[in-house]
C-alpha cells in the first residue's frame, strides 16, 4: 500500500507539475502576443549612409531647427531655442523673412493665408501672415505638449490644448475658441483627413477619431506602441509609433488599421510626412526611411547624421539636422 501510495502520489505531482507548466507557458504566449513587435533589420540594399545623399541647399540656422510646414513658395522651420520661425525660400534657396515667437514648438500648419505657430512659453497659438510674417492675432490656444501638433481642416484650425487631451478648434474667420472636445488620455498629435480630425493617442496606443460636425469623438483604432506623429496620403492616416518604430497604415474612410510596417527606427522625437507615393519617417541615427505607399514596404533607409523633422515639397526632401542647427533640401527622386 506505502509503495502503491508513493507511486500515485508521484504520478499525481508529475501531473501537477505538467499543468502548472502548460499554464505558465500558456500565460508566457498571450503576453508575447500583447508585446510590441520588435524592430527587424532591413534587407540588403535597403539602407544607405545619409553621406551619399547632396543637398542642393543647406540652410545654416543655427539652433535647433525642428518643425516644418509648406506653402506654394518655400517652407518654414521652428527654432525653439532663438525664439524664431523662419521663411526658407524654394526659388532663391535664401532664408527670408524671420517672425519672433517665444519658444515655437508643437508644429506649424499653414492655412487661411496664415501661418499658425503654437508657442510653449506663453502658451498661446500665434497667427502671422504666411507673406509679409506680420503678426494678425494671438489666441488663447497653447499647446498641450511641446511634441504635440497642429492641424487644419472642416474649415477650421485643431490643437490639443492641455495635457489632460482637450481638443480645441478655431475658427479662422473670427479667431476665436469654438469649442474644445475632451479626447483619452494621452492624445496630443491631430491631422485632418476623410472629414475627421484624427489624433494619435501615446497613451492608449490608438488613433482617435473626431466628427467635426458633432465634436465629437467616434471611434478608436489600435495602431502600435505609443503613437505620436501622423501623416495623411493615398486614403490613408500613417502613424509613426515611437515604442516599437513601426509605422501603422489606417483606412482613412474605414478606420481600420490595414499595414503595420516594421521600420526599426523606435525611440524619442522624429516626424513622419507624405508626398511623392511615399512616407517618409525621420528620427535621430536615421534620418530619413521612406516606405512605399502601395506596397506598404521599406524601400530605403539612411543612416548618419541628420533628422527630427522632415517634409516633401517643391520637387525636395525638406530635412532638419535638429543637433546641426541645419535644414537640408535634397532632390528628388531620392532613391
Amino acid at each position: 500500500m506505502n509503495g502503491s501510495g508513493g507511486i500515485s502520489r508521484v504520478m499525481a505531482l508529475k501531473a501537477l507539475t505538467a499543468a502548472m507548466l502548460f499554464v505558465l507557458t500558456s500565460q508566457a504566449g498571450a503576453q508575447e502576443a500583447h508585446l510590441p513587435e520588435k524592430p527587424r533589420a532591413q534587407k540588403a540594399g535597403v539602407q544607405h549612409k545619409i553621406s551619399e545623399l547632396t543637398p542642393t541647399a543647406t540652410f545654416r540656422l543655427g539652433g535647433d531647427p525642428d518643425w516644418m510646414a509648406v506653402t506654394d513658395d518655400g517652407i518654414w522651420v521652428a527654432i525653439s531655442r532663438l525664439n524664431r520661425v523662419v521663411h526658407l525660400e524654394a526659388a532663391t534657396n535664401r532664408a527670408g523673412t524671420q517672425v519672433e515667437v517665444a519658444e515655437p514648438c508643437s508644429g506649424l500648419v499653414a492655412d487661411f493665408g496664415s501661418i499658425w505657430i503654437p508657442s510653449c512659453k506663453e502658451h498661446k497659438l500665434i497667427r502671422v501672415d504666411a507673406r509679409t510674417g506680420v503678426r494678425q492675432a494671438v489666441i488663447d490656444a497653447g499647446p498641450g505638449d511641446s511634441e504635440g501638433g497642429i492641424s487644419s481642416g472642416a474649415g477650421s484650425i485643431w490643437i490639443v490644448g492641455s495635457k489632460e487631451s482637450d481638443l480645441i478648434r478655431i475658427d479662422p474667420v473670427r479667431n476665436r475658441v469654438v469649442a474644445h472636445i475632451r479626447l483619452p488620455p494621452g492624445s496630443m498629435n491631430p491631422v485632418f483627413a476623410h472629414d475627421s480630425v484624427w489624433v494619435s493617442s501615446s497613451r492608449g496606443g490608438t488613433l482617435v477619431r473626431v466628427d467635426p460636425h458633432r465634436n465629437a469623438v467616434v471611434s478608436e483604432t489600435t495602431v502600435g506602441a505609443s503613437p505620436r506623429f501622423l501623416t495623411v496620403g493615398d486614403g490613408a492616416v500613417w502613424v509613426l509609433n515611437q515604442g516599437d518604430g513601426t509605422i501603422a497604415r489606417v483606412d482613412a474612410a474605414t478606420g481600420k488599421r490595414t499595414a503595420l510596417i516594421s521600420g526599426g527606427i523606435a525611440g524619442p522625437g522624429g516626424e513622419i510626412a507624405f508626398g511623392e507615393g511615399g512616407v517618409w519617417a525621420t528620427v535621430f541615427s536615421f534620418p530619413i526611411t521612406r516606405v512605399d505607399s502601395k506596397s506598404n514596404q521599406v524601400t530605403d533607409q539612411w543612416l548618419g547624421r541628420g533628422g527630427d523633422s522632415i517634409r516633401v515639397g517643391h520637387n525636395s526632401i525638406w530635412l532638419t539636422d535638429l543637433k546641426g542647427g541645419e535644414v537640408w533640401r535634397i532632390p528628388l527622386p531620392v532613391r
